[in-house]
């Protein structure tokens, strides 16, 4: 995840990663409130980057994206056994997996 959002192409134009969807969240106001993406990888929720904001943008095609645009820092946590999914996942903070304390490279589900 972290060599994959060094190359520029995943970068906003200030440096920061990002990762585009099709639709815009319907609950932006409360991703923006500290929300963050959760990682689902090898079908485990691995790690989270918080939200820093949402641009407009568009692929070649002139269709509108929404680039969600993320704090570099990422945030190892408890592994959680997760289906891979499209879309957006509202986790409730009693929901999400708790941050691993720092130093912790790894945790199984």
């Amino acid at each position: 995840l972290a060599a994959w959002q060094e190359k520029k192409r995943v970068q906003t134009e200030d440096g920061f990663p990002r990762h585009v969807t099709r639709m815009w969240p319907k609950r932006e106001p409360e991703i923006l409130n500290g929300g963050s993406i959760f990682w689902v990888i090898k079908g485990v929720i691995q790690c989270r980057q918080k939200i820093l904001r949402l641009d407009e943008t568009s692929g070649a095609d002139g269709v509108r994206r929404c680039a969600i645009v993320l704090d570099p820092k990422i945030i190892r946590v408890q592994g959680s056994l997760k289906r891979p999914f499209q879309g957006w996942r509202y986790l409730a903070p009693q929901d999400a997996p708790a941050d691993l304390p720092e130093g912790r490279d790894h945790e199984e589900p």
